[in-house]
Formats: C-alpha cells, sequence, structure tokens
C-alpha cells in the first residue's frame, strides 16, 4: 500500500542528527570545521577544512572514528582544525547543536541535487543547498529570499474547504453535519501530503494555459512545505494553509481521479465503520466541491464570506483545521511518510497517504467527550442550572426515540418541520442563484430563473410580468430557489445592498398546490442563514395586505430597525403596500431553531418532573420537639432545601429595597470596575475582526459598555442581575482565551476587584 511504506529515508536523518548532537564536543568541531572557512592569520581563502584522512563518501556519522585532534592540519591550506573552528570557541551547545542539523541537511540536499532527474526540482534543491551552506558559515538562521511571503494568496485551501462546509452543510443536524466535517478533514490532509507534478510532467500530460503561475507555485510548495519535510532547519508551513483556489484547481482534477481510483482499491481493506464513509459520501463530497472550485461565482473564495461567516453557529475551521505543525519539525517514524531514493527520482515528498489512513488521520474526539479542562475553565453564573443535572437530562433525550414524534399536522408542530425533513431525504433542495452578464449561462439555472418567473407571475398577479422578468433575470437581484424533483416550487427573489446593511425582498411566492407545507418558513429561514453568512443582518420588505401575515410570522414587524437615511433612495416604493423590517441574530441557527427550541421544552419538562417527585417525597415527622428541643434551625428540616428554598444572609450579602440607592451603588461599582486598570479588554463589545469565530464560541456575550446602557435603562432591578452580568464577562473571556493569555489574566483580577467593591458596598457579605 503506497502510503504504507517506512519513512527510511527522513527517519535516517533524524537517528544521524541523534547521534551526531549525542558526540563529544570536538567530534562536533570536526563537523562544523568541514564547512567552516579558515581564520588564521593571512587571509587564508580556504572555505571548510578538510581532513588529512578522508572518511567513506559521503561521511558517516555511525562509522567508528579516531579521537579528534583539533591540531590536525587541513588537507587544503595546511592550517588547523582549531584555525577553522575559532568562532565556536564560546558558542552554546544549543547553538553547536542547531548549526549541526543544518550540516547534515546540507549533506543530504546535496545528495538529493546529484540524483535528482527534474531540472526545476534539482534547481530548488541546489539553491536550498546554497542557502543552508551560507547560514552555518555566517552562523545565521536560514532565510528564504522571496519576492513574497506565505501566504500566497486569501483565502486559503482549507479556508475554502471550511466556507464550502458552511456553504452548503451547515443547515444539517449535528450528526450528519460531523460526517461532512470527517470527510472536509480527510480531503485537507490528503493535499498536505500530495505530491505535486514536476513542471514538466505536467506539460506532458497536456497542454497548460498558466504554466508560469504553476511553476512558480511548484517551487513555492518545494521550499514551504517539501523539502522542509525532511530539512527541518528550514520553516516549514502545511500546503492547506498558505494556497490558495489557483493551486486547488490545478491538482483538483488529477487527485480526484487518484483518490477515487485508490478508494476502488482498497475497499476491501477498510473498515466496515469507515467504507460508507469512504465509498460512498466521499465521492459526492468531492464532486460537490469541484464543482464550487471551479466556479468564478462561488462564494466560498469570497473574502466576504469569509468574514460573514464568522458570525455562523458552527465553529467549524475549529473542527477541520490542518494539524498545525510545529517549527522546527524534527522527525520522528511516522507510517504516512515515504522514503523514495530507491525511485528514479529522490524528491524526499510524502505520497498520496492511504485512504485507509487517513480515514483515521487527525480523529477529533466525539461531540459528546466534553473538551479538556472545560469544567475547570467554566465558572458558575448566578442562576445557572448544575451542569451535572443538565448532563443527566440531556442523556435521557439524547436519543431521538426518546423525544416524542411530534404529529406533522398537529397543532404543537413547527411549521417548518415538514420542509426540514423533506429537505433531509433529498426531496427538496434550496439554491442561491442569479443571471450573470459575464460568465457563460448555465443552462439548468436559466431553467430555474424561467421557472421562478412563471411562479412568480401566477401567486403576484398584480405585479407586471415584464417587471417580475426585469428583476429575476437583473444580475444585481439573486433568488434563493426551491427546487423539488427537478423544477422550481418558490423562491425568494432580493437584492443585497452590503454598503447599507440591509437587503430588500422583492418577491417571495410558493407555487399553489405545494403550500400550507412549511415551504414559506424553511425558504424564509435559509434565507436568513445565507445572510448572516455574508455579515447582513437586516431585511426590508413591502409586503401587501395578503402578506403581511406571513412575514410577521418569519419575525418581520412595522418597527424598522434601519435608519431611514440607509435605505432612502435604494429600495423600490410600491403603493398601497407596508414597509415591514426584520433583525437578524447571527447567534441563531434559523433552519434548526424549531428543533433546538422543542429540545430545550423537553429539558425544562423533564426538569420539571425531576422537581415534582423531589417536592413530593414524603419525609418522616420530626421527633425532636417530643424530646424537649424547643427550636430548631429551618434548614434542618427535611426536605426544605429541595424545594429551593435558601437560607438568607450566608454570602448572600442584602438586597436594597430603595431603586435609587440601588441604582447608585451599582453606578458606583461599575465605575470603579472601568476605572480598573485590567478593565481595558472589556470595556467595549469584541469585535469580529479582532477575534474571528468569538461569537461561534460565546453565546451570550457582555461587556461594560452594554452594562452602563443597561444601568441606564434602569434594567437592574436587583443586584444577582448585575451580578450574573459582571460575572458573565469574566466567564466568557475565560472561555474564549487560554489561561496564559493576558486577557484571562485581566479577568481574574478585575473580577477579584469586582468582588471586593461588592463586599465593601455590604451586597456581599464580608
Amino acid at each position: 500500500m503506497e502510503g504504507s511504506v517506512p519513512a527510511v529515508g527522513s527517519a535516517r536523518i533524524a537517528v544521524k542528527k541523534a547521534q551526531l548532537r549525542s558526540s563529544p564536543r570536538p567530534k562536533k568541531l570536526e563537523k562544523l570545521g568541514v564547512y567552516s572557512s579558515c581564520k588564521a592569520e593571512g587571509a587564508c581563502k580556504c572555505n571548510g577544512w578538510k581532513s588529512p584522512n578522508p572518511p567513506p563518501t559521503p561521511p558517516r556519522t555511525d562509522q567508528q572514528s579516531n579521537a579528534v585532534n583539533l591540531q590536525d592540519p587541513c588537507r587544503s591550506c595546511s592550517h588547523t582544525l582549531g584555525d577553522h573552528v575559532t568562532h565556536l570557541e564560546n558558542v552554546s551547545e544549543d547553538e553547536m547543536n542547531r548549526l549541526l542539523g543544518i550540516v547534515l541537511d546540507v549533506e543530504y540536499l546535496y545528495t538529493c541535487v546529484h540524483k535528482e532527474e527534474d531540472a526545476d526540482t534539482k534547481q530548488v534543491y541546489f539553491s536550498l543547498f546554497k542557502l543552508l551552506r551560507k547560514s552555518i558559515l555566517q552562523m545565521g538562521k536560514p532565510m528564504l529570499e522571496a519576492h513574497d511571503n506565505p501566504p500566497f494568496e486569501r483565502p486559503s485551501i482549507e479556508q475554502g474547504v471550511n466556507s464550502f462546509v458552511q456553504y452548503k452543510f451547515s443547515h444539517l443536524p449535528s450528526k450528519e453535519r460531523q460526517t461532512i466535517v470527517e470527510l472536509a478533514k480527510m480531503f485537507l490532509n490528503q493535499i498536505n501530503y500530495w505530491q505535486l507534478e514536476t513542471p514538466s510532467q505536467r506539460r506532458q500530460r497536456g497542454p497548460n494555459e498558466d504554466a508560469a503561475g504553476y511553476k512558480a507555485n511548484y517551487t513555492r510548495w518545494l521550499c514551504y512545505c517539501n523539502v522542509p519535510q525532511f530539512c527541518d532547519s528550514l520553516p516549514r508551513y502545511e500546503t492547506t494553509q498558505i494556497f490558495g483556489c489557483t493551486l486547488l484547481r490545478s491538482v483538483f482534477t488529477v487527485m480526484r481521479k487518484q483518490l477515487l481510483e485508490q478508494a476502488r482499491q482498497e475497499k476491501d481493506k477498510l473498515p466496515p465503520e469507515k467504507r460508507t464513509l469512504i465509498l460512498t459520501h466521499f465521492p459526492k463530497f468531492l464532486s460537490m466541491l469541484e464543482e464550487e472550485v471551479y466556479s468564478h461565482s462561488s462564494p466560498i473564495w469570497s473574502q466576504e464570506f469569509l468574514l460573514g461567516s464568522t458570525g455562523l453557529q458552527i465553529p467549524i475551521h475549529t473542527v477541520i483545521s490542518a494539524s498545525p505543525v510545529a517549527r522546527p519539525l524534527y522527525y520522528s517514524p511516522s507510517p504516512i511518510q515515504v522514503e523514495i531514493a530507491s525511485c528514479g527520482s529522490v524528491s524526499p515528498a510524502r505520497k498520496m497517504v492511504s485512504l485507509l489512513e487517513m480515514s483515521t488521520v487527525g480523529e477529533k474526539r466525539k461531540p459528546s467527550e466534553p473538551l479538556p479542562h472545560e469544567d475547570a475553565k467554566r465558572q458558575r453564573v448566578v442562576g445557572d442550572i448544575p451542569q451535572e443535572l443538565i448532563n443527566e437530562v440531556m442523556a435521557t433525550i439524547a436519543d431521538p426515540a426518546a423525544i416524542p414524534e411530534t404529529n406533522l399536522l398537529s397543532a404543537h408542530s413547527a411549521r417548518d418541520e415538514a420542509a426540514r425533513l423533506e429537505e433531509r431525504r433529498g426531496v427538496i433542495e434550496f439554491h442561491v442563484i442569479g443571471n450573470s452578464l459575464n460568465q457563460k449561462p448555465n443552462k439548468s439555472i436559466l431553467m430555474w430563473l424561467v421557472g421562478l418567473q412563471n411562479v412568480f407571475s401566477h401567486q403576484l398577479p398584480r405585479m407586471p410580468k415584464e417587471y417580475i422578468t426585469r428583476l429575476v433575470f437583473d444580475p444585481k437581484h439573486k433568488t434563493l430557489s426551491l427546487i423539488k424533483d427537478g423544477r422550481v416550487i418558490g423562491g425568494i427573489c432580493f437584492r443585497m445592498f452590503p454598503s447599507q446593511g440591509f437587503t430588500e425582498i422583492v418577491f417571495c411566492a410558493v407555487t399553489s398546490n405545494e403550500q400550507v407545507k412549511g415551504y414559506g418558513t424553511h425558504l424564509m429561514n435559509h434565507l436568513k442563514e445565507y445572510h448572516i453568512k455574508h455579515d447582513i443582518l437586516n431585511f426590508l420588505t413591502y409586503a401587501d395586505e395578503y402578506a403581511i401575515g406571513y412575514f410577521k410570522k418569519q419575525g418581520f414587524s412595522k418597527d424598522i430597525k434601519v435608519p431611514k437615511a440607509k435605505y432612502v433612495g435604494y429600495i423600490k416604493d410600491y403603493e398601497g403596500a407596508t414597509l415591514m423590517g426584520c433583525e437578524l441574530n447571527p447567534s441563531i441557527p434559523y433552519t434548526e431553531f424549531s428543533v433546538i427550541i422543542k429540545k430545550q421544552k423537553e429539558i425544562i419538562k423533564k426538569l420539571m418532573e425531576r422537581k415534582q417527585v423531589q417536592i413530593r417525597k414524603v419525609y418522616p415527622g420530626l421527633s425532636c420537639f417530643k424530646e424537649g428541643v424547643r427550636q430548631i434551625p429551618i434548614e434542618s428540616i427535611p426536605g426544605i432545601r429541595e424545594t429551593g428554598w435558601k437560607p438568607m444572609g450566608k454570602g448572600q450579602g442584602k438586597e436594597l429595597k430603595d431603586p435609587d440607592q440601588l441604582y447608585s451603588t451599582l453606578k458606583t461599582i461599575l465605575q470603579h470596575v472601568k476605572s480598573h486598570q485590567n478593565a481595558w479588554p472589556f470595556m467595549e463589545p469584541v469585535k469580529k475582526t479582532e477575534a474571528p469565530g468569538y461569537y461561534q464560541v460565546i453565546r451570550f456575550p457582555m461587556d461594560l459598555k452594554t452594562m452602563s446602557e443597561r444601568l441606564k435603562s434602569r434594567y437592574y432591578a436587583t443586584r444577582k442581575l448585575f451580578m450574573a452580568d459582571m460575572q458573565r464577562i469574566f466567564t466568557n473571556c475565560r472561555e474564549y482565551n487560554p489561561p496564559e493569555s493576558e486577557y484571562y489574566k485581566c479577568a481574574n483580577l478585575l473580577e477579584k476587584f469586582f468582588y471586593t467593591k461588592l463586599k465593601d458596598a455590604g451586597l456581599l457579605e464580608k
């Protein structure tokens, strides 16, 4: 199997380095002297000490040799070894070992230069050989001299695949989405281990439009990704993190063909649990990805999509991100590296990794497993239900069979439930489409646009057909289309105004014989998630008297949140229609919202049932009074705590009953907190640009500016509300940032100060 050959070459270099670094210092000096210019008086031009008794070629560090004598003369200039290494007398062991590592990399590259048959690859090897040789002479760190540095393209392949997963699969349930994430990880790892064709091999396979561009990327790949796999003195990067769609487009077709062929060859060797994943889901995943890779209008390569997707509720990028590479990367024998010294070309790159192995590479914890230190980092917030109880209740409803099925025709079923189930079964599909004047028209998209024009014309008889046609086919407008059995049955036509921060919904309709099935609600939910990904959080539309009820159900109201100056002159005004708006919440997964609410209801129901069992429990009567006891503490009464009763005054502090006094006290405390030297990270809401993915991790953000506004509006009717918001700031900080970060330390110090102030104000018992 191609990917399972032992990494003899890389492992051999690692063994040599370990042996050399453990050698006596004179032996190390002898090795470095070979690459050190002579420092003897008289301006000797010798560029390296040459032993009077030369060892076998190439030199072997594992060979027993005579004791090293610094007085041994150089075979070239007759000066001693000591004259060549005087600059190393005061060098530390760590620095010496670093230089020795470069020495062995130089020797291996020298071998590669002489054995490599491809001219382009040989030239790169020779350039790197000279670079490392120069680093030894100057005792510096090897720095690649290039016009540009990594990353070479944005978005990267890794970011593009992440965007693809979010773009196509964010609506799926958690379990199915995890399958897609596993496929994405597998694909990213394959690229990182992929052996690129040389430019000459690519030319032989057929004519290529951008031969110069491919050669430039091939050179970069060799320098930054391939050679550093065995030359750890060079900085190493993952292919998926520094290259973008240009490189992916140049290799995807060949790569996909070889991967599928390999999957067929290895199908009998695959474990049963991976067989369906690789043989069924992986080919479909690659086909869908191929369509987006080669589409020039795909949003997955858009920087705006990348920025907009940070508000999505699924932190996928933290799951499928390729494993980080330590720099420098020291070698260890690995079953996924390949020695190719016996082949015609000695390129030391790793070849294509076996799908059998790749299906297990980089596997993450199961979703049900808690993150390490998760509980240690999360602190209790006032009013929180104990996590143990939540986990216990969740365990009882984790199985879908445990949640009672809702009849789709019952009054309690969600409006979009039937539509969501049809989408999961593949009965219906949703696509955002639009006309283009710059690209060759796609026949199926044009057919869908014609179908949408027909649906809108039939369902909106008051609208002139010419007007509908003009907007549907206008390149500035897009339409979220609902496809069933290959034909259009509904859609929402809209125009985005990113600079103004809103989108205008122009037409919204579902064909009459497909109505009352929840399609309209599911359409709108998909549109909401599409806009959250593109960071547009406001909808505006003019609704006629028949549509007002529908839009109200979808969260629209006549209370417009967008400033009038933002939309006047941008949107179309309709006589006799009502302007309605909807503000989106980026934390809500709209297509799964009803499922989440249903699960939350079940959790509350289970908690209530447990509470009822505890309250109804009959405890034995108190017998202490018969024995002469006159008084007992309330908390000693059996079952009193289980009812929710809590003793007053123990660590609770006193509640100020006068609202004005409470307001004044809380205002003083908040001012002290804001003036503290460690309050600077929490003064305002976290910006998405400064902390990408923050709102995916933190579902309930809080900051001191928001608290000031709440205090001003008299939101804090009790001290508990105030304490809960402040504690939320500290909890969020510790959940998002690592313990060693400055933010984490600021949160701890400010929290301590806050509780001190609470005690000083008498709101917490000292």
